[in-house]
């Protein structure tokens, strides 16, 4: 028998029976029993509703904002609205279910560059990576403290990336410049010292003929792939022992009468070649399996075994970032010379039309992401100068940058 939830004491107000499911692991489980709530709920009341069942299973429960989904859509209207609009039956005990919200933290004070900031990787909680037009790469631990200079590229950083980063202090990362190059680096995150620490990358990767704009890590860190202006991707081995047979050169240097740690020159392992244009942006989601934006209008997915380009969408736009997650981690995100975030789900094969779109950006859009821990939550960032919180259908946050 279901329970009745009152929030106001309006015995008159409308009610629909609902149940609150949840893929989510103890301790946020609450029992399976339907209850019967106010027709009229927002988002915040539904919230107050499961942190009540919390609550009353768990003493110590902390109360925290949830977000909301039936038949898969966040719920962004009073629940009636919703159900109305959605043409959803209130007759029969509704199935809701509650996941965590993406709550936008408190802005920290700027770490300041000296010249624009083209490039950013926050995937490791760790520190944040950033990459500037006058050419260096940084390793910051927290606002404004930076702990390592990467120094070397002779043109701007375009693009980084975390390649190897768990189970252990010592962390290997890509950096892709103008200067037509890739360098690995790595640092020590628990070095500390009063100024940031100079260092120089151990490889130089070469192989691209004009500016590289992207580089994407694969899972494991013993792979990284790169897209270019030339139009291709090259592959690259990270791992020193595994690459000695494609290292063509071993270089040193004397500073200060001390001979500097030797910098190898690396070439790739193989290249990708089907785009006509500048290859904006690169993902690698699976061991196997790469994607690819291109201002040639596409996203490829290619098999990395094979070389071979397996499917291409064509959306009619110059693409500049894509991003793969999601519902079933397959979801393809991709912005470009226009202001909509378009989303393809490639499981669905024989069309090219995304299953959603979201334009509430005013210009171009030049970087997406997926949130690393919900399903249904994505970052966008545009020339508008404003990053957006999207999920499914709506926009959910915003802010300046």
């Amino acid at each position: 028998m279901g329970t009745d939830m009152d929030m106001d004491g309006d015995v008159e107000e409308r009610r629909v029976q609902v149940r609150f499911i949840t893929k989510l692991k103890p301790p946020y489980k609450v029992p399976k029993t339907s209850i019967a709530i106010p027709a009229n709920l927002t988002r915040l009341g539904l919230s107050t509703i499961v942190n009540s069942l919390l609550k009353a299973g768990d003493d110590e429960w902390e109360s925290q904002p949830f977000d909301f989904l039936i038949d898969g859509e966040l719920v962004r209207l009073p629940l009636e609205q919703f159900l109305l609009a959605k043409g959803i039956s209130a007759e029969k005990v509704l199935e809701i279910e509650y996941i965590r919200a993406v709550v936008l933290k408190k802005e920290d004070e700027p770490s300041l560059h000296d010249d624009w900031v083209s490039a950013v990787d926050g995937s490791c909680p760790r520190f944040i990576l950033t990459g500037c037009y006058d050419n260096l790469g940084r390793v910051w631990k927290a606002a404004g403290e930076c702990t390592h200079i990467l120094e070397g590229h002779s043109g701007a950083i375009n693009s980084l990336s975390v390649v190897n980063s768990e189970g252990t202090d010592s962390v290997a990362v890509a950096t892709a410049s103008k200067d037509e190059t890739l360098r690995l680096w790595k640092f020590d995150t628990e070095e500390h010292s009063y100024q940031p620490s100079k260092i120089r990358a151990f490889i130089i990767l070469r192989g691209h003929n004009a500016s590289v704009q992207s580089v994407a890590a694969e899972a494991s860190g013993s792979m990284i792939c790169s897209g270019s202006w030339d139009c291709t991707i090259n592959l690259w081995r990270t791992n020193v022992s595994d690459t000695e047979g494609d290292l063509v050169s071993i270089k040193k240097r004397k500073v200060k009468n001390k001979v500097e740690e030797s910098q190898l020159e690396g070439e790739a392992l193989s290249t990708l070649v089907g785009h006509t244009q500048c290859v904006s942006s690169v993902c690698w989601p699976e061991l196997n399996t790469i994607y690819s934006a291109s201002w040639d209008h596409s996203v490829r997915r290619w098999d990395v075994e094979t070389g071979k380009d397996l499917s291409n969408i064509f959306c009619g736009k110059p693409l500049n970032c894509l991003h793969v997650g999601g519902e079933g981690s397959a979801l393809i995100a991709a912005g470009g010379s226009d202001p909509i975030l378009r989303i393809w789900d490639p499981r669905k094969p024989g069309t090219s039309a995304p299953i959603y779109q979201f334009s509430s950006h005013s210009s171009w859009i030049s970087a997406c992401k997926w949130h690393s821990k919900s399903l249904f939550h994505l970052l966008s960032a545009s020339y508008d100068g404003k990053t957006h919180v999207v999920g499914s259908k709506n926009c959910v946050a915003s802010g300046y940058y």
